[in-house]
């Protein structure tokens, strides 16, 4: 017998962001487990939404019929408590959560203590919490009061790909994959390129660039400032079909978050055999195996300049690192799959 489950999502579920590519996947390998999905658009802007939005939101899960699970993502749920609130008795409601909506950067005190109390008076109506990661889990648990029993952990899964030729150019590209929002650290990676003008490297950025049109402004500025503008080419927003060629044509791939859930990004190059320049912020260290990459610490411009330095003027430190990226194990989409939907058996 086919079992039915409702996925509720903040905006088009094919949005190009790591939070719905997990959405989406798990979505997908579903059907092939027991799982009927049903997904639904709870309407943009969360996790701060309009007042008309966050009416029609709370309006269509109302209209939802009793007793079928209902995953939320979480960067809505964190938003609606009082709908968990009545959704609660009538639903197996199940959080979904990628990272806690107060840490995201920029907020400023009072925005990240509002979204804070928000998603903890939210989590604690979920009868089930699916964190993206080990680091989130314990964030939940330590901060947001979520019993270990009440929750489980299904990172994203991956996506192996074949062995990629190594680049013989001179030229050493680096590849950043995130939106250009103040989390991702652009910012810091800018300011610490324009430190090596010396060097022969490149640097091809792909993420969002209107979630967040300061973040970009100020990106765009920095790198007029520094002169980088035939060094730094922003592409924003492709498709899988583009962005797969431009992991397997990276040297390095280079993401300095202030933090990160899990980091998709992160697993994607190293599935690429790309090596890996980040930092230790979040879950980022237990992503990123340290025989693959170089992580510094957050908000750290000589560090991170440092780092880069060394692997862009020695190719035989990227090569040992790309070595250990191709051997890194990561579980595939399917696996993932499978653990999503045994939660959703115990909780039908």
């Amino acid at each position: 017998m086919v079992k039915e489950v409702v996925f509720a999502v903040p905006g088009d579920l094919g949005t190009p962001t790591g939070g719905y590519t997990y959405d989406r996947r798990i979505v997908a390998e579903l059907p092939a487990l027991g799982w009927q999905p049903e997904v639904i658009n709870l309407g943009e802007g969360f996790p701060c939404p309009t007042a008309h939005t966050r009416a029609s939101a709370c309006a269509r899960l109302s209209a939802l019929p009793h007793g079928r699970p209902l995953v939320i993502d979480g960067l809505a749920f964190g938003a609606l408590p009082d709908a968990a609130q009545g959704l609660r008795a009538r639903h197996p409601l199940v959080a979904l959560v990628h990272h806690p909506l107060a840490l995201e950067s920029g907020l400023g005190a009072a925005g990240s203590a509002a979204l804070r109390a928000s998603e903890r008076a939210a989590l604690g109506c979920a009868r089930h919490v699916v964190a993206t990661s080990a680091e989130v889990a314990r964030l939940l648990m330590d901060d947001y009061g979520v019993a270990p029993d009440g929750m489980s952990v299904v990172q994203p899964g991956t996506d192996r790909v074949p062995a990629r030729p190594r680049n013989e150019n001179s030229v050493v590209r680096l590849l950043a994959v995130g939106s250009l929002i103040p989390r991702k650290g652009y910012d810091v990676l800018v300011a610490a390129l324009a430190r090596l003008t010396h060097l022969p490297w490149r640097l091809t950025v792909v993420g969002d660039c209107g979630r967040s049109p300061q973040t970009a402004r100020q990106v765009r500025a920095d790198i007029a400032r520094f002169a980088l503008a035939d060094r730094i080419a922003l592409l924003g927003t492709v498709g899988a079909g583009e962005l797969a060629p431009l992991y397997a044509s990276a040297d390095l791939f280079v993401l300095p978050s202030r933090f990160e859930g899990y980091g998709m990004a992160y697993a994607e190059a190293l599935a690429y055999g790309v090596p890996v320049v980040g930092t230790t912020a979040g879950a980022i260290p237990a992503t990123v195996p340290a025989n693959a990459g170089v992580l510094v610490p957050p908000d750290d411009v000589e560090a991170l300049a440092a780092a880069l330095q060394r692997l862009i003027a020695h190719a035989g430190e990227r090569d040992r690192l790309a070595a250990c990226a191709r051997a890194a194990a990561f579980p595939s989409w399917r696996e993932q799959g499978m653990l999503f939907a045994r939660v959703l058996d115990r909780l039908a």
